[in-house]
């Protein structure tokens, strides 16, 4: 799972907000490196789905009733400004080839000053096979 903030997606959409915002090159050499990274798996045979979401600004999070009624709040804003921006599934041989799988994302290119401090991904096994994936 990649997480990113408003940040990140306002920098990528050329909105500095006192760090360098990104060129349209700058996204097309993200857009080339998430590629070909997609397309090893795909050769490999590990690929098995991935989507990018929009920014945190389109989002509403549903939680919780109050007096019978779900309650609708814009964005998905807990107690970090990280969301979920996008996902890959893989099916590979082990955990640790999927955190090599995850951790050339960190290679993939920006601006030359900004930061992605905010941006990480998550390595999740996904559950499948009934009750006993949600053992803790």
């Amino acid at each position: 799972m990649l997480y990113a903030s408003q940040k990140d997606y306002d920098m990528m959409a050329g909105k500095p907000g006192g760090t360098p915002g990104w060129s349209a090159e700058d996204v097309a050499a993200m857009h080339e490196f998430m590629r070909q990274w997609n397309q090893e798996l795909v050769d490999s045979g590990e690929f098995v789905e991935a989507h990018g979401l929009t920014a945190p600004v389109h989002a509403r999070r549903i939680h919780g009733l109050k007096d019978g009624v779900p309650v609708v709040t814009d964005g998905p804003y807990a107690e970090t400004q990280e969301v979920l921006a996008g996902y890959n599934i893989v099916e590979c041989e082990s955990f640790d080839r999927a955190t090599e799988i995850a951790a050339r994302v960190t290679q993939c290119p920006y601006p030359q000053g900004a930061s992605m401090e905010g941006a990480y991904v998550d390595v999740r096994p996904v559950a499948d096979h009934g009750p006993d994936d949600f053992d803790i």
